[in-house]
């Protein structure tokens, strides 16, 4: 097996050492062994982080991306909370989308001012 220390993991993926740490508290990556008082990681981990960073940046709860990962350690992603989650973000950017076209608007409107401009008016009565 392929080993790396704690150093070359965090050159490689990037994840500070404390988080690494905190990540294995957690049940999320293992390292292997130990040299001295340094972790030494599976280059595996480096996989693990990968898919750790992508479900981090899609809104996932580290609890929830414990589930995509096999008892073994190996990324087993969870098709129905994927799915699940690419809903969530549809609705998210459909919101998102709205918002701006409001702001857009807000800002070019001709209204005197901004509380003198419906769609303005409109998004404050929806916050």
């Amino acid at each position: 097996m392929d080993e790396i220390g704690i150093g070359e993991v965090v050159r490689r993926s990037g994840v500070p050492a404390s988080t690494l740490r905190y990540y294995e508290e957690r049940g999320l990556i293992t390292c292997v062994r130990r040299q001295g008082l340094a972790r030494v990681f599976s280059v595996a981990v480096l996989e693990q982080l990968a898919l750790i960073g992508v479900c981090r940046t899609a809104g996932f709860s580290l609890e929830e991306i414990l589930l995509m990962f096999s008892p073994d350690g190996r990324p087993s992603p969870n098709r129905e909370m994927l799915a699940a989650k690419a809903d969530e973000l549809d609705a998210t950017i459909r919101k998102l989308a709205l918002m701006r076209d409001d702001l857009r608007h807000a800002a070019a409107c001709p209204a005197p001012t901004h509380m003198e401009c419906p769609t303005f008016r409109r998004v404050l009565g929806q916050a």
